[in-house]
């Protein structure tokens, strides 16, 4: 396989070596590169340039996402600071991602501003998400439950998918095919005309896969490839009445189906079908110059079902979520938030139960339903070189009562363009329902977890520069952990979060250099161990370089030692070298090659798993 891999990842790119010679130097070649301040919601949840952030935040943009090729959404995340994620052996099957060392299940993943966090076991469904189905995302680290409620004790992924577009009419396609037998395939279009906007956009997916599992995982392994396939259409429509005033429907729909490999009993070919809904109606009001107004409904809908040799197993989780939000210009420079939001969450189970080794009946949940109540202020506001923000949310969840939660940031520019800023923090994780209320492995008992966050942070932002360095301790108390004699959760658990990071970003005429570095020590107070899953050393590097109508690409990435199965094994590190190239036929027409695993490395994210070989993608764009 390394052989082959090799010789078609040599043979695709030579097709482009006489394309290269001939290539003519573009006279906008520098204004396509990407400038460095950007647009975001999530960190204040109003709209504020990235420099002006009081806190670590980063967004990967639509270029990024649409020239991905075969990459995952989890992929594409795990090579942003502070991000680590772990998957059973390939985009189908569960996707862990663990931000500055928390659990996966403390971070939370955001759909257009909409939690979507499964109630059954707190993952959000990220391997149901194909990037082409998204515009940008934004990443916010550190706890952020006085923004956004449970959940968010790592930090906030907010996956943002109807572009915003002025344009009276654009249209994109692109077909790609790679190794695995992977091709995937897409197109939308978006438009402005007479107050209305609309976007419309699909994408699917299939590949032959690669064997989930090896030798070691003892309970499925079998030889075989686990294949996939997906599919994803998505849409908006909004109608601006009058300046100012405008209604809006948006639909999102994905759904993956995958080989899993705890398929070694007949007929071998256990499946996991995952599939995320979202539907949802707003109302965005201008009432004055100075308060904007946002009425919103969402409904979701989760579904994991696995087909088993003996078995189906299927867990639903149901949202409906309603929220008013209003935006308050106070002063210059000062803004204040307002929001509620009501929640309801439902589940439902179809969970086989087994008298000795016998199927026994299907049962549900012991119970279904939940609702939770907040309220979100948020203030924003500068004084000359001094940053502030401050925010303040009370949950009242309908089982565990209220929850106040605190975030308070101060920066300070000490020269034009280099802030130091100082945050403090809270959060907290509501126990899902698999943790209270799962048939024969639950405890209705459990209390929510908590956390305590602390950061220092040093940011630099110039015309052409960018460098940051952040050291943080996040403390989290109360954790849910299983007794490995009884299997029941108890609060039992603290753990500390602490770590550094440095990042720094170049650009120099048409070459843009990046490079960040984490040193993190995730870590049981309890026991002393290191966490699962989760390296103390990761170091990343890229370079971009343009040339006339191409543009070529390197990455490089360092993933130190971790241990896995409750510390009893370990992971080793590893190295991974990735490379990239697109060429531009024209405005129109443009080719893109990613390369990954250049060496063929082998290593392992999670115990008995494997991880892909040396794999190339080709993909052919058009837009309009």
């Amino acid at each position: 396989m390394k052989t082959s891999a090799t010789r078609c990842s040599l043979a695709v790119l030579a097709c482009f070596g006489p394309l290269a010679a001939s290539a003519q130097t573009s006279s906008d070649a520098t204004s396509q590169v990407p400038q460095l301040d950007q647009i975001v919601v999530t960190a204040s949840r109003s709209a504020q340039l990235e420099n002006n952030v009081l806190g670590d935040v980063s967004v990967i943009d639509h270029q990024t996402l649409q020239q991905a090729g075969q990459d995952s959404l989890a992929d594409i995340l795990g090579r942003q600071h502070g991000i680590e994620f772990s998957s059973n052996g390939g985009p189908q099957t569960t996707t862990s991602v663990f931000m500055r060392g928390a659990n996966a299940n403390q971070t939370l993943v955001l759909l257009d501003g909409v939690p979507i966090n499964g109630a059954t076991s707190g993952l959000s469904a990220l391997n149901a998400i194909p990037p082409a189905s998204i515009d940008h995302v934004e990443i916010v680290r550190g706890s952020a439950s006085s923004l956004y409620g449970a959940d968010a004790i790592g930090g906030v992924i907010n996956i943002i998918t109807r572009p915003d577009t002025d344009q009276p009419f654009s249209a994109y396609a692109n077909a790609g095919v790679g190794t695995y037998a992977t091709s995937k395939y897409s197109a939308g279009m978006s438009g402005k005309a007479d107050g209305w906007t609309y976007s419309l956009g699909s994408s699917y997916a299939q590949s032959g896969g690669y064997n989930a599992t090896n030798d070691k995982e003892p309970y499925g392994y079998n030889p075989d490839t686990d294949s996939y396939y997906s599919r994803n259409i998505n849409g908006s429509l909004a109608y601006e009445w009058r300046p100012g005033q405008k209604i809006a429907v948006q639909m999102y729909s994905s759904r993956i189906n995958g080989g899993i490999d705890y398929d070694r009993y007949n007929p071998y070919n256990e499946r996991s079908i995952q599939t995320l809904d979202l539907y949802s109606l707003s109302s965005e009001n201008q009432i004055t110059s100075r308060w904007k107004s946002t009425l919103r409904y969402t409904y979701t809908l989760d579904k994991n079902r696995t087909i088993a040799a003996t078995s189906d197993t299927t867990f639903r989780t149901r949202q409906n979520q309603y929220s008013w939000q209003n935006e308050l210009q106070l002063a210059p420079h000062q803004k204040l938030v307002l929001a509620y939001e009501h929640l309801d969450q439902s589940v439902a189970g179809d969970i086989p139960t087994y008298v000795g080794f016998s199927p026994g009946p299907i049962v549900d949940y012991d119970q279904t339903r939940r609702h939770n109540d907040a309220f979100t202020g948020v203030y924003t506001g500068q004084f000359g070189r001094h940053h502030l923000q401050a925010s303040l949310r009370n949950d009242h969840d309908s089982q565990f009562g209220n929850a106040a939660t605190w975030g308070l940031s101060y920066g300070y520019d000490l020269v034009p363009g280099l802030r130091a800023y100082a945050a403090a923090n809270t959060g907290f994780k509501t126990p899902t329902f698999n943790d209270l209320y799962y048939p024969g492995y639950s405890n209705p008992d459990l209390k929510p977890e908590k956390s305590r966050n602390v950061e220092l942070g040093l940011r630099y932002t110039g015309e052409t520069t960018r460098l940051g360095a952040v050291v943080y301790q996040n403390k989290v108390r109360d954790l849910i952990n299983y007794d490995t004699v009884t299997y029941l959760p108890n609060n039992i658990g603290h753990a500390t979060l602490r770590g550094a990071t440095l990042t720094a970003e170049q650009r120099l005429g048409n070459t843009t250099l990046r490079a960040s570095a984490d040193f993190q020590d995730p870590r049981d107070d309890d026991t002393g161990n290191q966490l699962d899953r989760r390296a103390r050393q990761i170091y990343r590097a890229s370079v971009e370089q343009r040339l006339g109508t191409w543009k070529l690409g390197g990455e490089y990435t360092y993933v130190g030692e971790r241990y896995d199965q409750s510390h009893t094994v370990t992971l080793g590190g590893y190295s991974l070298v990735n490379l990239t190239a697109a060429y531009d036929f024209n405005r129109h027409f443009g080719v893109q090659v990613r390369w990954n695993n250049v060496l063929d490395k082998t290593y392992a994210q999670a115990y008995g798993y494997n991880t892909p070989g040396s794999n190339v993608f080709v993909n052919l764009s058009w837009r309009m």
